[in-house]
């Protein structure tokens, strides 16, 4: 009976593990603001997505005559594009784009009625990079002759629709992944108390987390190509999507590298003292070689 219920507390353990690591990991990386920042912060860096995302935010600007009269816009649209190219290397740009992560985290993931009205309504998750916009206009303001006044908001969709939807649910559920993992851990301590052979508890929560760090792998690769072959035609959106993909991959393979090393400790402490013990004499054989000899 003590070895049916270690078994089936470690089964136990396992699957409740399955469910809890996957669901922390999107809790403190995507969930909260911080770490949905520091995931994403590297993005802003890549040229590619600079470059378009500078030329989407100049574009939804309205320079083309609704700030600027017809003649002066065109003397400060050169201006306005050099300032887009070089938008990387202004000072505050780290923080801009910090803040425009932050902005875009609270209206993805915001209770949807506390939104704005212009964006309660969408089902697509959108960017705020009006802190963005807000270095490119400062920049043009000081070159003319007109000053000019940065926008509150200039909102980019960035993905399809209902995928509001699933960051809902993915809010909802995602903070019970702690909550789980104590109960996974709960049933592991229940499962080594009453192993009758302790070691077999140790080796097979080592190969169980070896094949969970492997079904996490497989898991996440399959949602990468699963999110990547959903497109909506927009460079600033694809690159985006493209780039989280990659953070999201790299950042949850740290984990799955730590349970492949857990894994590998635990099966080695159980199998190794099985081992080495099993190569041991018993005392009695021991004993008996050495009357044995005394005798001769």
């Amino acid at each position: 009976m003590r070895t049916f219920v270690s078994a089936v507390a470690v089964l136990i353990g396992l699957a409740m593990a399955a469910v809890a690591v996957p669901a922390m990991w999107v809790e403190r990386n995507i969930v909260q603001e911080d770490g949905f920042v520091a995931l994403t912060a590297p993005l802003g860096k890549d040229p590619a997505f600079q470059q378009r995302l500078a030329a989407a935010a100049v574009n939804s600007m309205g320079f083309g005559g609704q700030q600027l009269p017809g003649a002066l816009a065109a003397v400060v649209k050169p201006i306005l594009d050099d300032a887009a190219q070089s938008l990387t290397a202004m000072p505050g740009y780290s923080d801009a784009w910090a803040e425009t992560l932050r902005r875009s985290h609270r209206l993805s993931f915001a209770d949807p009625r506390t939104l704005p009205p212009e964006v309660s309504g969408t089902t697509s998750l959108t960017l705020d990079v009006a802190p963005l916009v807000g270095l490119v206009v400062a920049r043009v303001s000081a070159v003319s002759p007109v000053p000019l006044k940065a926008p509150d908001q200039v909102r980019i969709g960035i993905g399809q629709s209902d995928q509001r939807q699933l960051i809902e649910r993915v809010s909802a559920y995602a903070p019970m992944g702690s909550a789980v993992a104590v109960g996974s851990a709960i049933a592991f301590i229940l499962a080594f108390v009453a192993a009758r052979r302790k070691w077999t508890v140790l080796a097979g929560t080592g190969i169980g987390a070896l094949v969970l760090a492997a079904v996490w792998k497989f898991g996440a690769d399959a949602a990468g190509r699963l999110v990547l072959g959903t497109g909506n035609g927009d460079d600033v959106a694809e690159i985006f999507k493209r780039e989280f993909v990659a953070a999201s991959t790299a950042g949850f393979g740290q984990w799955i590298t730590a349970a492949l090393v857990a894994g590998a400790v635990l099966l080695g402490a159980g199998i190794v003292p099985r081992v080495v013990g099993a190569r041991r004499p018993a005392p009695n054989v021991r004993r008996a070689t050495n009357t044995g000899s005394m005798g001769a």
